[in-house]
């Protein structure tokens, strides 16, 4: 039995892929500047990552205290408009990513930033679990020098710390453009539990997630 398990195991990995998501097309429209302007931003911070399927990297952020909004979509290429079936089969130069909208007098910059590189592995090139392709690169992009030298110096204390076995592959550069995704991707983790991705691969990272931060979660997510 183990010799089979072994033998259907990349073909189990592909179909629960994030990638492998069937597209929807009932409501799979890109959200527009106007969907983000209800979003009330009045005193609030922007942050923006890559790290993986953005299903999850959603659900992370939306879960803790002082985080207002969080929007899946694609960020780090060239193209304008980028599309899910462009940037998910690895034809675009962008990657999936989320940008975190947060009050900074109940959340800081360098808190995010620990969440980011503690909800996935940054010494992956390319790669997320089952998720493989530039598309998943992982990368911060930061908006002023204090950002970079957030991020840079916690790089650093990681490296130097030995919590991973490998170097940080995260690449560290400015923020140019964020280009929201489809309408269907938007907490795509809370609106499709029964999804296969979400069952076997999300969820048992995001419980992992609300247990290791639960004092930091909004009430609603406690344990």
């Amino acid at each position: 039995m183990a010799t089979l398990f072994y033998l259907f195991l990349p073909f189990f990995l592909f179909l629960s892929s994030c990638s492998q998501a069937e597209t929807k097309t009932d409501d799979a429209l890109t959200i527009t500047d106007a969907n983000l302007a209800q979003i009330d931003t009045a005193g609030l911070a922007k942050a923006t990552f890559a790290g993986g399927c953005f299903w999850c990297t959603e659900a992370y952020f939306e879960r803790l205290k002082g985080v207002e909004a969080v929007i899946s979509g694609y960020s780090g290429g060239s193209e304008r408009n980028p599309t899910y079936e462009q940037v998910s089969s690895g034809l675009s130069s962008h990657a999936e990513a989320v940008q975190v909208y947060y009050n900074p007098k109940q959340i800081t910059y360098s808190e995010l930033v620990k969440v980011f590189f503690d909800t996935h592995d940054p010494t992956t090139l390319n790669r997320q679990g089952p998720d493989i392709g530039k598309q998943y690169r992982s990368i911060v992009f930061y908006r002023t020098p204090q950002e970079k030298t957030i991020v840079t110096d916690y790089i650093k204390k990681l490296n130097e710390s030995g919590k991973h076995k490998n170097k940080i592959v995260t690449i560290v550069q400015p923020f140019k453009q964020f280009w929201p995704a489809e309408a269907y991707h938007q907490d795509y983790y809370a609106r499709n539990p029964s999804d296969p991705y979400v069952v076997s691969v999300a969820r048992p990272k995001v419980r992992k997630f609300e247990a290791a931060y639960n004092q930091k979660l909004k009430p609603e997510y406690r344990k």
